[in-house]
């Protein structure tokens, strides 16, 4: 992995929008244009990179409010199709275009705590909104490792079958977008993938992010969260759009994530040899934590291309160099589920 603390961030979004070989196979076995719902957010932008240059004959879409200009001239740039429109309006979706292929990435985490009702309403009503526009169509809808409950640090986390237990607000409410999507599928038997993701992480935001930022600045870190999974946004990515193959109903579901169960102290020390700082913790390990299993992922689509050294190797020194990060904590350390 090459040092991106010398490129920009318009290199750094060619290098996470890279499709992989089967990735391109995919997509050329789906007919039809694509929509990516939600596209403003932080993958949305290098997915739709990512099926642009994985699908150059196809019309590709990208539907935001797009908050951030950079964002928007970015999709742009790439030839996607840009469709600004609050989803929560229901009346922009008689102009929505009619695709058979469509990204679920929109939803509600940071902030949850402060507007329980707008947390609902963006992730529960708003994929009924959606589920009913494109009953036709076939849909991969992101949700979140959130829906599991705590598990033991040695347990290799929840798998897809396991009963979801959901903590807090915000991860029922991502429960509930779950709920209503397999709801509209079983009606409509419209073929959906459910993705449980947890962390993706890019050199400016995620879990490796968030810990490079505490060594640098000499801030404690809190070790109490003990374990958590790790995948490149360039793997998710590519998972992301090779779920679109296994879109079923009922809906299918996958978890996505990397390989390892990775301690907290551990990872920090990793972090802290790269920078020549020695992390200081504080409190102790709980004997659970919000973990995941991918083997089903892995077993369909391979391992993760990014292997955990050179995803730290790739983050920490961006980090370092002051390049721009987004300044979006993951909270991964939130037990009480109050987001």
């Amino acid at each position: 992995m090459a040092d991106l603390a010398s490129t920009d961030e318009c290199g750094l979004e060619e290098l996470l929008s890279e499709p992989r070989a089967a990735t391109r196979e995919t997509l050329r076995a789906i007919s039809g244009d694509i929509a990516i719902l939600g596209a403003g957010g932080k993958m949305g932008p290098t997915l739709a990179m990512m099926l642009r240059k994985a699908a150059p004959d196809r019309e590709i879409y990208a539907v935001s409010r797009f908050g951030d200009q950079r964002v928007r001239a970015c999709i742009e740039g790439c030839r996607v199709r840009i469709v600004e429109a609050d989803l929560l309006d229901e009346s922009v979706y008689d102009r929505l275009p009619d695709v058979p292929n469509i990204f679920y990435l929109a939803g509600m985490k940071f902030g949850a705590s402060g507007n329980q009702p707008l947390t609902w309403a963006m992730n529960a009503y708003m994929p009924a909104l959606v589920a009913r526009r494109f009953n036709r169509a076939r849909i991969v809808a992101l949700s979140t490792g959130n829906v599991y409950p705590f598990t033991d640090l040695q347990s290799g986390g929840p798998r897809e079958q396991d009963t979801p237990g959901p903590v807090g607000e915000y991860a029922q409410s991502c429960l509930a977008r779950e709920r209503i999507f397999q709801h509209f599928s079983e009606r409509f038997g419209t073929p959906v993938t459910l993705i449980r993701l947890n962390y993706a992480n890019e050199p400016r935001y995620g879990i490796i992010v968030d810990l490079t930022l505490k060594i640098l600045h000499g801030e404690p870190v809190d070790v109490t969260m003990g374990a958590v999974n790790l995948v490149w946004q360039g793997d998710a990515n590519n998972y992301i759009i090779r779920a679109m193959s296994i879109a079923q109903s009922p809906p299918a579901i996958l978890n996505v994530t990397g390989p390892e169960t990775i301690a907290v102290r551990d990872l920090a020390g990793r972090i802290g040899r790269l920078l020549g700082k020695e992390p200081r913790f504080v409190s102790q390990e709980a004997t659970t934590a919000l973990l995941s299993n991918a083997s089903t992922c892995f077993e369909k689509f391979g391992r993760p291309a990014m292997s955990l050294d050179n995803m730290i190797r790739a983050i920490v020194p961006w980090v370092a160099a002051g390049k721009p990060v987004l300044g979006k904590p993951t909270k991964y350390g939130v037990r009480d589920g109050r987001f």
